[in-house]
């Protein structure tokens, strides 16, 4: 059993050239602090707000693998999953395997190429700490296939696109999980004004307590803010990226 609902967003990592840089800068933006990391696998290191898991960051091991953040979608059977996505059109790109008694893991891409992974729970859950300050708030996944993302997500995780949310627009779509009613995240079309080299991908957005100064934090830090704040029915919203080069999102309360 899984504390999450199948389909629903359970945990967020980012690889990272440099580990202690990132637990700098993390740990000043989003108040995390830090376990020391496994070696057994590689170093991976988790961040806590007030006690409780946020997220996890990797050392990056060579330079041929992307700076960035990824997330994982719980699943209660991945080799069902594993399944879905081939059917679907997707690709597996690493497998699903072990980790230790954690759970289960597998990263897949969609048919645009947009990366995820999928977890099935074992002593790790997934985060426990979301929609509150330093913990995850939402996804988007920005597609240059809006249409096929849209039916590989209901199919493969039982996304459904609610037409009638106030957020909702020709270009951006929220999402739920089928059967539930709170939205988990959107679909976003990428347009023209794009660079054509920009793949398709999930941007993973977290709580703070204020814009303001998540910006003057995170660029006082060597970060920059790649799209700046704007209102959303949500709240405030804004894209980040920090000194190593993963982008985010920061969401402030309305």
């Amino acid at each position: 059993m899984t504390a999450f609902a199948d389909g629903a967003p359970c945990w967020v990592d980012v690889l990272l050239p440099d580990l202690d840089a990132g637990k700098r800068f993390y740990g000043a933006l989003f108040g995390w602090t830090f376990d020391e990391g496994a070696a057994e696998f590689g170093g991976y290191t988790q961040a806590f707000r007030d006690g409780r898991k946020a997220a996890g960051l990797m050392p990056r091991s060579n330079e041929e693998m992307p700076t960035g953040w990824g997330i994982f979608f719980a699943t209660a059977d991945i080799g069902r999953t594993a399944t879905a996505i081939r059917e679907a059109g997707g690709r597996i790109r690493h497998e699903a395997m072990r980790v230790g008694d954690l759970g289960s893991m597998l990263i897949a891409a969609d048919p645009a190429g947009a990366v995820f992974g999928a977890w099935q729970a074992g002593t790790h859950t997934g985060f426990e700490i979301s929609g509150r300050p330093g913990g995850y708030v939402w996804m988007g996944l920005n597609t240059r296939d809006p249409q096929a993302a849209d039916a590989f997500y209901a199919k493969v995780f039982g996304f459904v696109g609610v037409e009638g949310s106030p957020m909702a627009r020709p270009d951006f779509l929220p999402w739920r999980l089928r059967g539930q009613e709170r939205e988990i995240g959107c679909r976003i079309a990428m347009d023209a004004s794009l660079p054509a080299d920009l793949p398709s991908h999930f941007t993973v957005c977290f709580l703070v307590g204020d814009m303001g100064t998540a910006v003057r934090t995170a660029t006082g830090l060597g970060g920059e803010v790649v799209a700046r704040p704007q209102d959303t029915p949500g709240g405030p919203f804004a894209v980040f990226r920090d000194n190593q080069g993963a982008t985010f999102g920061v969401m402030a309360p309305k």
